[in-house]
């Protein structure tokens, strides 16, 4: 596998002031930050990318460092440059071993283009985000910190990734808060995934379905056309197709799961 490509400038001196303000909080407990989606798979797009980083911390944080934490990085004190940032701070000992839990101590949504939330209770959010960004993490995090990425997140069991990413797709066919574009890319993505074990970048596994996918290559097209624009002026897209791609992209996870995991992937 190539390695991804360097982020535009502004975004890596923004991961940089993040990592710096993460070790200023959390001083000896830090145990690594990866950055991981789109940045970790090459397909940073500004105006549409969030910044995605895992932060994985000694259990010995003291709690108060958490609150202190999404004070120093939250938008506007660190600007962000992309859309948002999304920030999970993980256990190591959670992160180590594999697990369909989200398990996380604090959750972060903050910068331009995202409501602005933390959470400090895995409880109280639906497991299938943590899972697969740290099955995603695991196979290609960009280690921004610490020690690297294989020896602090563990590889969540396929089958737990494939009821993750069947609670994906119902949550992309319920559609609220979801830009259609990325409905029908983050469908093809886990279609690829389904079939090879492996993560790939949303237009990479875009452009894998529309060549094999005779009947949903209009609508494939169209998405990426879309994806092209900023998040704001996203082209729409006829919803009864879309419904019917997401109705597909459920049954290839169902006939994975069927078929007992196929691929293993990446480990």
């Amino acid at each position: 596998m190539s390695p991804a490509p360097a982020p535009p400038r502004d975004v890596r001196a923004y991961l940089d002031e993040l990592v710096r303000r993460t070790r200023a909080v959390c001083g000896p407990h830090l145990v690594s930050v990866l950055a991981v989606g789109s940045l970790a798979l090459g397909d940073y797009r500004p105006g549409r990318s969030d910044v995605d980083v895992t932060v994985v911390v000694a259990p010995s944080l003291p709690r108060r460092a958490l609150p202190d934490l999404a004070g120093a990085l939250a938008h506007p004190a660190l600007p962000c440059p992309a859309a948002g940032l999304e920030l999970v701070v993980y256990p190591a000992g959670f992160a180590a071993r594999p697990s369909g839990e989200a398990g996380y101590l604090m959750d972060l949504n903050t910068g331009p283009s995202l409501p602005e939330r933390v959470s400090y209770d895995p409880e109280g959010s639906p497991a299938f985000w943590y899972v697969l960004d740290r099955s995603l993490a695991h196979q290609s995090g960009l280690p921004l910190f610490g020690r690297p990425v294989r020896e602090v997140i563990a590889a969540p069991e396929r089958p737990a990734v494939l009821a993750a990413l069947r609670a994906s797709v119902r949550e992309h066919a319920a559609g609220e808060g979801h830009v259609a574009d990325n409905r029908v890319l983050n469908g093809c993505r886990t279609v690829v995934y389904c079939r090879t074990g492996h993560w790939c970048a949303k237009r990479g596994a875009a452009e894998a379905i529309a060549a094999s996918e005779e009947a949903f290559r209009p609508l494939v097209e169209d998405a990426l056309r879309s994806f092209e624009r900023p998040r704001e002026s996203a082209l729409p897209l006829p919803a009864a197709r879309v419904r019917d791609f997401l109705d597909w992209v459920a049954g290839r996870v169902d006939e994975a799961a069927g078929a007992g995991g196929g691929h293993t992937g990446p480990r």
